[in-house]
């Protein structure tokens, strides 16, 4: 059953949406997220592990969200829960994601993806072009925050950048850390690049234009990297990105420099992801209900997708 065209008319009735996922981000953020959404229902999980999607249906279907009665049940199976909804949500390794997504636009499925949509350019053009036909939207957190939102916005808008430096330095694959997303075997596998990449992109393109060269890509401890960009309007810049930083060395700076002077990141995560996700939401009916695409479309994931190849293929 195909979603039907929206339009500037169509009623704002509530969308029927799927979870893919069950890890602790779809259990902290994307599940919670959905749950409260005064605009969504969610109708279902599916995820890889069948005891741990029934786990999560179970939690977000007994636990309140802004007072709103749910019944979320598992799905056994992906390809049913997609011909249930009108939109799926991805919380899973991108190159999962990236298959289910596609089937699922291909169904006529609005898509909320997470970043980054693949790590592959074929796989990832694969998806873009399946979902020429419906809305989508990439969760780049940053580009959804309160906090640093409208300072993009505002960075957007001046002409005369110089150049900028962004550092995104996580330390969930330190010595001795402590995090929940550290048993995630594609961010050990593909390391900060292909995590934090997508961030510091998502930041640095709308501000500077797209990248019209890698110039560089060297490794620095364990799993850092630095990139040297060059983009469209002339500026340069560099990009740091880690997962193993000391945790007293973490944190995310972003400093753009031109003739209208320094401008830096205001403090990153403001009122948090859960948030940030519920503007992504609302973003993406918004783009489903007007048919005007997200900046920070499929098409938008598959640019920073190429670019994130090809400093790999420098780094070796």
């Amino acid at each position: 059953m195909a979603t039907p065209q929206m339009t500037p008319e169509t009623p704002a009735a509530p969308l029927r949406v799927g979870l893919f996922g069950t890890g602790p981000w779809a259990a902290r953020v994307h599940g919670p997220a959905l749950a409260a959404h005064p605009e969504v229902e969610l109708t279902g999980v599916w995820g890889r592990r069948p005891e741990a999607a029934g786990a999560l249906a179970k939690e977000l279907s007994t636990r309140a969200y802004a007072d709103k009665e749910l019944s979320t049940r598992a799905y056994a199976d992906a390809d049913a829960l997609i011909a249930d909804v009108d939109v799926a949500a991805f919380a899973l390794p991108p190159d999962v994601q990236a298959e289910i997504a596609a089937r699922a636009a291909r169904a006529g499925r609005h898509l909320l993806l997470d970043k980054p949509v693949a790590t592959k350019t074929r796989t990832a053009r694969a998806l873009a072009d399946a979902a020429a036909g419906v809305a989508s939207v990439v969760f780049f957190t940053l580009r959804f925050s309160a906090a640093s939102a409208p300072w993009l916005a505002e960075q957007a808008a001046v002409d005369d950048w110089f150049t900028a430096s962004a550092q995104w330095l996580g330390s969930i694959h330190a010595p001795d850390a402590k995090s929940p997303y550290a048993a995630s075997p594609w961010r050990r596998e593909k390391g900060a690049l292909w995590d934090v990449g997508p961030h510091a992109l998502s930041l640095l393109l709308p501000a500077l234009g797209d990248v019209t060269s890698v110039t560089a890509a060297a490794r620095g401890p364990l799993d850092t990297v630095h990139l040297l960009l060059g983009h469209a309007s002339g500026a340069s810049s560099v990009a740091t990105l880690s997962l193993t930083a000391p945790e007293q060395a973490g944190g995310v700076t972003v400093e753009l420099r031109g003739a209208s002077g320094v401008a830096t990141l205001p403090e990153v995560w403001g009122d948090g992801p859960l948030d940030a996700y519920a503007r992504a939401v609302d973003a993406l009916l918004t783009a489903a209900r007007t048919g005007v695409p997200h900046a920070c479309d499929v098409r938008f994931g598959l640019r920073v997708t190429e670019i994130l190849a090809e400093a790999e293929a420098l780094l070796g």
